[in-house]
């Protein structure tokens, strides 16, 4: 009985430390699709002087990556929004799968990070927060 006891705290400490490190390895997903596209926004905005007439990236010719969706993404959904006339853009990664879902993150046109739901509560971080709120 006492076996079963402390096999019982065990696992009620190490379950849930296991499933936010599962958690927590699905982010970089987001974190890395986020910043390779703002560097492709940016080297569009070079040739283009601008993030986009309607869509974003979507002058002529519209290159093959101006979709958004990695073609590798598991646990992420992606999306692109223009604002100030084309002048400016905000990239959002919402969790779509798994233990992604209830987190989104979003990078701007001037780099600015930011985390508006993580673990499926609102929040209002300066940053990518990943593990409780710490960036």
């Amino acid at each position: 009985m006492i076996t079963v006891a402390v096999i019982a705290i065990l696992a009620s400490v190490a379950l849930p430390s296991y499933s936010d490190y599962v958690r927590r390895g699905t982010l970089p997903e987001a974190f890395s699709a986020l910043a390779d596209y703002r560097v492709k926004m940016e080297q569009y905005y070079q040739d283009h002087r601008n993030y986009g007439a309607s869509d974003c990236a979507d002058g002529t010719p519209a290159p093959t990556w101006r979709t958004f969706a990695p073609a590798d993404a598991r646990y992420f959904g992606f999306t692109c929004a223009l604002t100030s006339s084309g002048q400016g853009y905000v990239l959002t990664a919402t969790g779509t799968t798994g233990a992604a879902v209830g987190h989104v993150y979003t990078l701007d046109s001037s780099n600015a990070k930011r985390t508006t739901k993580l673990k499926n509560v609102e929040v209002s971080k300066t940053c990518w927060a990943s593990k409780d709120g710490d960036c």
